[in-house]
């Protein structure tokens, strides 16, 4: 939800130029009125200057989009003059973008003003919120994203040797994190803001994961294992030494203070209850969260009431499923026999990988049926790190940058390879990669004719209503001819269905973990691995989970209002650019949007 935002300086200029020869005369006064241009101008600056210091603000932020002139420094976000500076940037902006007068604007500009808008008010409203107080659960956890920081495997390049003296320079903000992170669940302990005992159980092995006696044997020491060949004998000697010292001496403690102090103090101080709504003001929280998530203003018992209709839709739909491969038994059957026929599983979690790195090709192919754009971005399949899959979802994205030097890639599970059907792949691959999240993103940031907030902001319902919605095309492009890959599709779609039961269970109506668990295996094909992992990270990010569905039954309901109004006229492939032309959006702007140019073609 913080801050991505930039206006290309192109724009800016292009801006200003069309700007100069618009400006009026009042003769009654001798102010100069604002006209169109002057309006766009002063929008086009705000978005300018809000992402240069958000940026600044936000370190890791510009490495991912592949600036890196802040790379020698992490944001200290759990101290008070983080959140302070944060939410001062946010009033500040918030009063520059009020004082423009949107009807001055053109519909693209308007577009962008609503959206900046939604982004600064969302964030202020927050503020009422101790995020802060409970920094550390078991599916977004700092520490992990620093491993994967530090090996090599994620953002921060080591190419040259300023990029090795980047990170040991990080680190040091990264250990003053950690240690303000313990201090906010200290302060979350005296209010009685703090995690549900069963999850925070699960981050003590993650950290004690990281725990090596020498530096060799961190995951830290991979930089200097693949230290490029061009160092100098020197150079090379110095950052071996400083790796060294830096892990072992300041890396590690980091980890063993946090994992002392929530083994020591905070799991007797954590909860039993799982849910939002078991904290002080928690029911609002969680209504928060769902409108942030969803950006509707649907309830939590609207939400699921939509979810308890969708799981009884798709298993009437997988009744069919059982039909065609003629099963004998019940819906419950069913799922028992593709659960555990070995049929349906790997023996080798390096052959679910190559699985999905043999239908790149195949289905990117495919895809040239209903999409007439793609991404520049490179895109490659990798597995999910030992030391975080047991926690991780089945499947991730993390989007590449704009200009091609970092690949958009598709993180797989393939923890507990028996619990991963192969089933299950394809409507994955199509959710994570093309044409969902690889496609979707990359396009996003590619588009150099949106502000840059555009290019790089998230809207949750829309980014995951695409993925699901991307999930539901398989039939229309060429896959899901296995009849159990459509199952697989059923089942993923199902899942996102009872996502929406669930998780309004647990935070609004109360639900325990264990009646999370009882719905999920009576109403689901899910394996008990995957469905403790998906419970615990329901937990853990309240509302997230229902974003997909609700995104997927608005695109799927925009998309038939449009080929109801326009008939034969209808095309798809044109429909899919225009959804995706503009980037991400709340829910009701992406229908306006879309109401605005199939009336354009009546």
């Amino acid at each position: 939800m913080k801050k991505l935002m930039l206006a290309a300086l192109a724009s800016v200029l292009f801006l200003a130029a069309c700007g100069r020869d618009n400006q009026v005369e009042n003769a009654a006064s001798g102010a100069v009125v604002a006209t169109e241009s002057d309006a766009a101008e002063e929008l086009a600056s705000v978005f300018a200057e809000h992402f240069e210091r958000n940026l600044e603000l936000n370190p890791l932020s510009a490495t991912s989009i592949g600036d890196y002139r802040f790379n020698d420094r992490m944001a200290i976000s759990n101290s008070a003059e983080y959140r302070a500076a944060e939410r001062a940037l946010d009033e500040e902006f918030l009063d520059r973008l009020l004082a423009i007068d949107r009807s001055e604007l053109n519909y693209q500009d308007q577009l962008s003003y609503d959206m900046f808008k939604v982004l600064r008010e969302q964030s202020l409203e927050g503020n009422q919120f101790p995020f802060y107080q409970q920094p550390v659960n078991q599916f977004y956890l700092m520490t992990n994203f620093f491993v994967q920081l530090g090996s090599g495997s994620s953002i921060h390049p080591f190419k040259t040797v300023k990029d090795y003296d980047d990170f040991l320079s990080r680190t040091e903000d990264f250990v003053i994190d950690v240690d303000l992170a313990i201090e906010n669940m200290k302060e979350g302990m005296r209010n009685g803001i703090v995690q549900p005992e069963v999850l925070m159980a699960k981050v003590i092995p993650q950290l004690e994961s990281q725990f090596k006696d020498k530096a060799e044997h961190s995951d830290f020491w991979m930089p200097i294992e693949n230290m490029p060949d061009d160092f100098s004998v020197e150079d090379r000697e110095r950052l071996t030494a400083a790796y060294r010292d830096s892990i072992e001496n300041t890396i590690i403690p980091s980890f063993k203070r946090l994992s002392n102090f929530i083994g020591d103090e905070y799991m007797g101080a954590a909860r039993e209850t799982v849910g939002l709504g078991a904290l002080p003001n928690g029911k609002a929280w969680y209504e928060y969260m769902v409108r942030v998530r969803t950006t509707t203003d649907m309830t939590p018992a609207e939400i699921h009431q939509v979810g308890l209709n969708e799981v009884a839709r798709i298993h009437a739909e997988m009744q069919g499923v059982m039909d065609e491969v003629g099963f004998e038994g019940n819906l419950k059957d069913f799922f028992e026999f593709v659960n555990n026929d070995d049929q349906f599983f790997y023996d080798e979690p390096e052959q679910l990988i190559q699985g999905y790195r043999d239908m790149a090709a195949h289905i990117e192919a495919l895809s040239k049926k209903l999409f007439d754009v793609a991404p520049k971005t490179a895109f490659e399949v990798r597995r999910v790190e030992p030391f975080r899959e047991a926690s991780a979802s089945g499947g991730s994205y993390r989007s590449g940058t704009p200009d091609g030097s970092r690949p958009g890639v598709f993180y797989a599970n393939a923890y507990d390879i028996k619990a991963r059907p192969k089933w299950a792949m394809e409507s994955l691959f199509l959710h994570e990669a093309i044409p969902g999240h690889h496609f979707q993103i990359s396009l996003q940031q590619e588009n150099e004719e949106i502000p840059q907030f555009r290019r790089f902001a998230r809207f949750t319902a829309y980014s995951e209503g695409w993925g699901l919605y991307a999930e539901t095309l398989g039939k229309e492009l060429g896959v899901y001819t296995d009849p159990y890959q459509y199952f697989g599709a059923l089942n993923a779609e199902l899942w996102r269905s009872i996502r929406l039961v669930v998780d309004t269970g647990i935070h609004a109506m109360g639900w325990s973990r264990q009646e999370v668990l009882d719905y999920m295996y009576a109403n689901s094909a899910v394996a008990p691995a995957r469905a403790i992992s998906e419970a615990e990270r329901f937990m853990a990010i309240p509302g997230q989970a229902l974003a997909y569905k609700i995104g997927q039954l608005k695109i799927r309901e925009i998309r038939d209002k449009a080929e109801q109004r326009l008939g034969e006229n209808f095309d798809v492939v044109a429909f899919h650019r225009e959804v995706l032309k503009d980037g991400p959006m709340p829910l009701s702007m992406l229908e306006s949007k879309l109401d605005r140019w199939v009336d354009a073609q009546l």
